[in-house]
């Protein structure tokens, strides 16, 4: 058991983990430009990339790589630093430390030291693409990067299959389409996905339909810029003997006599339960589907 006073007790060295953007420099806090200054040096993915955003917001604070090839040795280092009462800012080259970027080791091995961790809040990219994606942000299951080899990327699907949440990945746009075909091969060519590349930059574009539509138009029309997407989870339980406060029918009903058009309450039920509105729409009109 550890319990963290983050802002109390006596002054320590401090590992802050500051996001950077992802694209637009309008969206960096004023909270992390003034950490980025006040700290005694910058731990950094990439120091050459970082150093554009460091002259953009008149940053001199020294920085040292701190990277997948050189982590072992680093962070002996930074341990060091932060027990004589030094504090760090670890930053990746974009979005959140940690998230498919390094970070979490440096994280661990602080925590086992006793020093403090600090994680300011500030863009990423899975949170920010699902929002405005349309399909449903709660659950969401974040994966990241899928592997590359073929037989490893489809055993990955096929364990994420039955996920009932939904599913966010990052991919590269040069296997983008070849990630989408593998997962209408898993999850079925009629799942609903949305693609979003090029995320607060300008640039942005969301592309919305199901596996086969977005197959079909990557092969006409390749896309560039680093890519997140976004699956539907797995289809609904379409037993409404389990949904409880009443049937389907039912509560659509009751929505009509509260004033609402019969595809209005349709729609509501079925987000509520989380269901396709198809469902609702068959048992609100008592028509029976195939193979019940």
């Amino acid at each position: 058991m550890q319990v963290q006073m983050s802002f109390k007790g006596e002054p320590s060295g401090i590992l802050y983990l500051v996001p950077t953007p992802i694209g637009n420099l309008e969206d960096m806090t004023f909270r992390s430009i003034q950490i980025l200054k006040e700290v005694q040096f910058i731990a950094s993915e990439d120091t050459r990339n970082t150093q554009k955003l460091l002259n953009h917001f008149e940053i001199s604070t020294p920085q040292k790589s701190f990277h997948e090839h050189n982590y072992r040795e680093r962070i002996p280092q930074m341990i060091e630093r932060l027990e004589k009462g030094e504090s760090i800012a670890q930053v990746s080259d974009a979005g959140m430390p940690s998230i498919s970027d390094p970070g979490h080791e440096l994280v661990s091995a602080c925590i086992e030291a006793g020093i403090k961790v600090v994680s300011l809040p500030g863009p990423t990219a899975g949170l920010t693409a699902l929002i405005a994606s349309g399909l449903m942000p709660q659950p969401h299951y974040f994966h990241g990067f899928l592997p590359r080899k073929k037989k490893e990327q489809q055993a990955a699907l096929e364990s994420l299959k039955n996920q009932a949440a939904t599913l966010i990945f990052y991919e590269s746009p040069f296997r983008i389409h070849k990630t989408i075909q593998m997962m209408s091969t898993v999850f079925g060519s009629e799942r609903q996905a949305v693609i979003c590349r090029e995320l607060t930059k300008i640039h942005e574009e969301y592309l919305r339909g199901t596996l086969q539509e977005l197959a079909a138009y990557l092969a006409e029309q390749p896309i560039k810029g680093e890519c997140c997407l976004m699956v539907a989870g797995a289809s609904e339980i379409e037993e409404v003997a389990e949904v409880d406060a009443g049937s389907l029918k039912e509560q659509v009903e009751e929505l009509i006599k509260a004033g609402k058009k019969p595809s209005e309450a349709i729609k509501e039920i079925a987000k509520r339960h989380q269901l396709k509105k198809q469902v609702v729409y068959n048992q609100y009109h008592e028509i029976e589907t195939i193979g019940e």
